[in-house]
């Protein structure tokens, strides 16, 4: 449960991105009761209906979906789909009904896996409407009456009782009742809502007189007269900004489907002008078709989507197993692109547990004594806390740490001499931000006998305000000041002692004021152990980390410097509400300081992630409350709390800590650079492998026939489809490489392919392994005696030596991609500095291509549907040189490379470092 102190601030009246209500609450009463045609006695059924009818129900709606077929038709379409689409095509016209199902299988899992992810926004609007009642009391023709609460209109008296739910926002008219806004304002204690007037200027939220829907009553009983229902309430405002707040797509999701349309582009481009070029040589027409539908076929990347599908889900996997719930596969990719982080304080930078660190007498100052028990014990008497049967405290923690200090005081209460000694009890009202209870003597015929003081503890510079006339308080004030810039969270407590057989004041007759000061106690919620360490790995990776709080702005600096954040220069604004687009500009993006948002809202959550993404920053933003919802969904990442967030929360963000630990982000961050490495690795993998699918059919083509076609599709597709997609995915669990978080976050505009990749995959290791695969084509065809122009067709003398010749070329082709596959692992280190043998994963996925490769070149019945025949031991021991080779050019490449380049650096892509993160420590 997160405390008062992260949420204090609610939002303002005038939200911009807010839909007003139609009446205004504000009004007094009488005006509002004309505005809204209603009475004492509620309205009339048959004018409910016809309210009904105009307003529509009260109920959270969402917008209408689009049809399931059109959003079907979308993913089916998608760039890499129309690929496999191809493929599958390609597979059928070869007569490959095994594969072209398979691939058509792959197609429907991920077109089902991102119709699933589109819901998400709709989910967590649903989730909303379960904090509304499925019934309600109200009165109807004079008359209390159980009533659905769909049917509730403007104008319509409701009866509030405890333990009901609000079912719609509405102004409280008699009575009154304690509520728990929790779900809205993050405060965990209830607030007190009666008949009474308005504060000018004050925001919605804390309007003394309003109620609001979804929340609960946990005391009292009250009538009041609804003013908002549906979509105009507080929870209709919060569930249409998660509707308006669109999710865009992830950086790798715009990247891949550019690189999708060029290699389709490429592949289909390349099989036209290759099907033309074969038919001006003089091949064939339907040698020509053959060419280049495997000319197609070769440069599709089939594996691609589902492999960066998987390797996705494997990092899924990995931090769930840390501690972060990733509900979105692309995201962890885009994790590994944050450049800033927003963050709250309580529970996330600190335990969310707060402990009694210093206390503050007027006559002594901080020295210890009985003095300072007495206050200790005096402040404990002002809580509601209860002790669980196991002896845990529940309740506020800030009241719980006043009840622990005091035990680690020398002095200890006793919770239940403290209830039964309590007379009254006047909860914390966020508006007087204090609270206050009437404790000791006894009541005997309707007056008070013995001794009996009240007992108030609330924010210094109210509490100070309400002394006895005369009392010193600058001494008090300049100590609570201390006090905050230490960190803590300052409370003053003060007594009244009330006269022999005085009646029990009330709230409303000042029963809080003419108080005495007994003194100050500073509540302390340190830091998490590791958010430091986290910090520094932040700004050594180029994060830049802001805290956004609903805190006093002295509290959570302190927190902020401890923990190393703004270090060395923080700026701290003080009312966040008040910012506007430019300022925000100045501030985000035009300046170097990390920045405290102190006594922030919701909205100021939103403002910020929407001014970072539109300078084009990568944002995580952490919430736990409903409102923060729109946030959550806004931000690049999302991250909810696991334990303290509420499920709306949860299901609006993207990430959900089940820690709530600031440095399970770092940890994700992380991950997500090394997800985005692995991604690059197993593209340099599978590229590498174009080249030697492709040479074939150019030696086809432009010997005009005379050499027979190296390879065949189906041969093809099984390199594609079978024996790379487990060593492509190996390669997705490789450990992050040295130095992963010493580098800048890469710009939102960087290709997950670069022209180096390019080169390294089609040129280096393409162009190595197409030279072994085709000497190994024909030596198997000259040791057999063949020449330029020799027949190879069935019935032909040389035709078991041209099938054995086009299975070397397959084999030839599985054994480079086994030396391509340990070259693939470092973009600039050796081999020996990562370990030969430390992804056993590679391994594994290495010994079954070998296995399947051995076994399409061995069985019998796939010999016959594969077009394969068994190799000679020569032959075997030819092409088993060939991971060496690839993987030994590709190692002096990069020896060379760092010889050129000083430092590892080259792994590192190059982008500006922002100067903020070139400070000293970080």
């Amino acid at each position: 449960m997160t405390d008062h102190a992260d949420s204090g601030a609610t939002p303002e009246r005038t939200a911009a991105s807010t839909e007003a209500p139609p009446f205004d609450p504000s009004e007094p009463l009488p005006r509002l009761r004309r505005e809204l045609a209603t009475g004492p006695d509620g309205l009339s059924a048959r004018e409910a209906a016809r309210r009904l009818a105009v307003h529509g129900p009260n109920e959270v709606r969402r917008k209408v979906r689009s049809s399931f077929a059109r959003e079907l038709v979308g993913q089916l379409v998608h760039p890499l789909a129309l690929l496999l689409w191809a493929a599958a095509v390609l597979a059928f016209v070869a007569d490959l009904a095994v594969l072209g199902w398979a691939i058509l299988a792959v197609i429907a899992v991920n077109a089902a896996f991102a119709l699933l992810q589109e819901r998400q926004a709709e989910r967590a609007v649903e989730t909303l409407a379960r904090y509304l009642p499925e019934h309600a009391s109200a009165v109807r023709d004079g008359q209390p009456r159980v009533v659905e609460a769909r049917d509730l209109v403007p104008g319509d008296l409701i009866l509030l009782d405890e333990g009901d739910k609000v079912p719609a926002d509405a102004h409280v008219t008699d009575g009154g009742v304690e509520v728990d806004l929790s779900m809205l304002t993050g405060e965990s204690v209830p607030v007190e809502r009666i008949a009474s007037a308005g504060i000018l200027g004050a925001p919605l939220l804390e309007e003394p007189n309003l109620v609001f829907s979804g929340t609960t009553c946990v005391g009292g009983q009250a009538r009041a007269i609804v003013f908002a229902t549906g979509n105009h309430t507080e929870l209709g405002r919060i569930a249409a900004l998660s509707q308006r707040t669109r999710r865009e797509a992830s950086p790798l999701e715009r990247q891949v489907k550019r690189v999708a349309w060029l290699i389709a582009g490429v592949a289909t481009g390349m099989g036209v002008v290759f099907l033309v070029l074969g038919v001006a040589v003089g091949l064939p027409v339907t040698d020509s078709l053959t060419f280049a539908i495997g000319l197609l076929v070769a440069n599709v990347p089939e594996g691609l989507l589902p492999t960066i599908t998987l390797a996705l889900a494997v990092g899924v996997r990995a931090l769930a197993r840390r501690g972060a719930l990733v509900k979105r596969l692309s995201a962890v990719e885009t994790l590994g692109s944050t450049s800033v982080i927003c963050t709250d304080k309580t529970g996330t930078l600190t335990r969310n547990s707060m402990r009694l660190r210093a206390l503050w007498t007027v006559d002594h100052g901080s020295e210890p004594g009985p003095w300072a028990e007495e206050l200790a014990r005096t402040g404990a008497l002002c809580t509601t806390v209860t002790r669980e049967a196991d002896g845990e405290l529940h309740g506020d923690p800030t009241e719980a740490a006043l009840v622990a200090g005091a035990a680690d005081h020398g002095a200890p209460l006793d919770l239940g001499r403290r209830d039964a000694g309590r007379r009254a009890l006047f909860r914390f009202d966020p508006r007087l931000r204090l609270m206050s209870v009437v404790q000791g003597g006894e009541t005997r015929g309707g007056e008070m006998q013995g001794s009996t003081r009240i007992v108030v503890k609330g924010a210094p510079e109210v509490v100070l305000d309400r002394l006895l006339p005369g009392t010193g308080t600058d001494e008090a004030r300049a100590a609570a000041e201390e006090l905050a810039r230490d960190g803590m969270r300052v409370l003053a407590v003060a007594v009244r002692e009330l006269p022999r057989g005085a009646e029990l004041p009330s709230r409303r007759q000042d029963a809080e004021s003419g108080l005495t000061l007994l003194g100050l106690v500073g509540l302390y919620d340190p830091p998490r152990s590791e958010v430091a360490e986290a910090v520094r790995r932040c700004h050594e990776a180029g994060i830049r980390v802001h805290v956004v709080t609903g805190d006093n702005g002295a509290t959570a600096a302190a927190v902020a410097r401890e923990v190393g954040i703004g270090v060395p220069s923080l700026h701290v604004v003080a009312a966040s509400e008040s910012l506007g687009d430019d300022e925000l500009d100045r501030l985000l993006v035009e300046g170097d300081d990390e920045i405290v948002f102190a006594r922030s809202s919701p909205e100021t959550k939103l403002k910020v992630a929407d001014t970072l993404r539109e300078h084009g920053r990568i944002v995580a933003m952490t919430g736990d409350g409903v409102n923060d919802a729109p946030a959550l969904h806004r931000a690049h990442i999302g991250v909810a709390m696991g334990r303290s967030g509420t499920d709306v929360a949860r299901e609006a963000a993207t990430m959900v800590l089940t820690d709530d630990d600031f440095a399970t982000i770092v940890t994700a961050v992380e991950a997500g650079r090394r997800v985005y490495d692995n991604v690059r690795k197993f593209i340099v993998y599978i590229f590498a492998h174009a080249t030697p699918e492709i040479v074939p059919f150019l030696v086809f083509a432009l010997s005009a026939g005379t050499v027979p076609l190296p390879l065949t599709v189906l041969q093809i597709l099984a390199i594609d489809l079978g024996t790379e997609t487990l060593p492509a995915l190996a390669l997705g669990r490789e450990r992050s490489e040295p130095g992963i978080m010493q580098r800048p976050p890469r710009p939102r505009h960087q290709s997950v392919i670069s022209r180096d990749m390019l080169i390294r995959s089609w040129g280096y290791l393409g162009l190595t392994s197409a030279v072994l695969v085709m000497a190994g084509y024909f030596y198997v065809l000259w040791r057999a005696g063949w020449q330029p122009g020799d027949p190879t067709e069935a019935g032909s003398p040389l035709h078991h030596a041209y099938v054995t010749a086009t299975t070397a070329t397959f084999a030839g082709i599985v054994t480079c991609q086994v030396g391509t596959a340990f070259a693939a692992r470092t973009d600039h280190a050796a081999l020996r500095d990562i370990g030969v043998f430390s992804n056993p994963l590679l391994l594994a996925g290495i010994a079954f291509e070998l296995a399947f490769t051995a076994a399409l070149v061995y069985a019998p019945p796939l010999q016959h549907l594969f077009g394969t025949a068994a190799l000679p031991l020569d032959v075997v021991l030819l092409v088993a040189t060939f991971p060496v080779l690839v993987w030994g050019t590709d190692e002096l490449r990069r020896a060379r490379r760092r010889r050129q380049l000083p430092s590892a650096a080259c792994s590192v892509p190059a982008v500006s470092v922002p100067p903020w993160s070139r400070r000293k420590g970080g």
